[in-house]
């Protein structure tokens, strides 16, 4: 199949059943992994990129030639940087020293403007926490207004989980041949999970939604920030009001260490050959534990939401 352009390519990933390490771990049921970094930017965040840029463009609020600006953590960044260079749109991407220096030099390769933002004092490189995102926006703001851009709002533009809504349930839907039981999506803007668990609810009312966020900062399932420092980039920013999970149905919570996140990204590697980052890893331990605990066989679906490649200067990979 050829597209007219790259465009085209965004969305309609396979998807693997993960049988080999669920037998492995003794546990019943199964566990389907969508594998989003085989997006051309290697990501899940193409599909929003493309989303809210072409509902903005439809909707007027996006002018020829404008500048199209966004806070992320890389891969908004570079999902934005493909949309923009096809459709015309000078891109700036700010975005915390915090996060693999390997997504700010793809950014750059894609034509986008990157503008790196010092992490908050005592912050660790390559934990990227809610204060820091903080500086990132306040950042992103003022460029904004002096440029006279389209902020493109990860966070708040309804695009965002739109686009999950419309094309990522329905294709896991599709792919598990309607048999899922369950989702399970570490939260980052909350897109994927407030437009995935929609589609997939639509389809199945019983089927149930499980938002994941890290040890110490699991804020939307009403516990303390007490650790919002952690290595799973991309999200778990202790922000307890994510408008993209505004009436998204949420049947239960998760918490799980960077560390146990790591481990499972190392063994889905080893173990089915799929080469993912932290938060891909984060969802496979997420599935793993509830196959272990109150969704015992059934058949969860998960997000390998970006590729290993963009974590190789990261202690992700030893």
């Amino acid at each position: 199949m050829a597209f007219n352009s790259i465009l085209g390519a965004i969305g309609n990933t396979p998807a693997v059943w993960l049988d080999r390490m669920v037998a492995a771990r003794g546990l019943e049921g199964r566990i389907l992994a969508k594998l989003e970094y085989l997006n051309p930017g290697f990501s899940k965040k193409d599909r929003a990129a493309k989303g809210i840029i072409e509902a903005a463009e439809a909707a007027g609020a996006l002018a020829p030639g404008q500048v199209v600006v966004e806070l992320t953590s890389g891969n908004m960044g570079t999902g934005l940087a493909i949309v923009c260079a096809i459709k015309g749109y000078p891109f700036v991407a700010v975005m915390s020293r915090g996060n693999s220096p390997e997504r700010a030099r793809m950014m750059a390769a894609l034509g986008a403007e990157v503008v790196l933002v010092d992490q908050a004092p005592g912050s660790v490189p390559g934990e990227v926490s809610g204060t820091d995102l903080a500086r990132v926006e306040d950042e992103a703001q003022r460029i904004t207004e002096v440029r006279g851009a389209f902020r493109a709002d990860q966070f708040g533009h309804p695009g965002n989980a739109a686009a999950h809504e419309a094309t990522t349930g329905p294709e896991l839907w599709t792919d598990s041949e309607g048999t899922l039981t369950a989702f399970a999506d570490f939260a980052g803007s909350g897109g994927t999970y407030g437009g995935t668990i929609r589609a997939l609810k639509a389809r199945n009312p019983d089927l149930r939604g499980y938002l994941l966020e890290p040890e110490g900062a699991a804020v939307l399932a009403d516990r303390p920030a007490s650790r919002p420092g952690h290595p799973i980039q991309g999200g778990g920013y202790a922000m307890e009001d994510l408008a993209q999970l505004a009436g998204a149905p949420v049947d239960g919570y998760l918490a799980l260490s960077g560390d146990v996140a790591r481990d499972t990204a190392r063994a889905l590697a080893r173990e089915e050959g799929i080469f993912g980052g932290f938060s891909g890893g984060a969802n496979v331990a997420a599935a793993l534990e509830l196959l272990a605990g109150p969704e015992r066989g059934g058949v969860i679906a998960v997000i390998i939401c970006d590729s290993g490649l963009k974590y190789l200067s990261t202690d992700l990979w030893p």
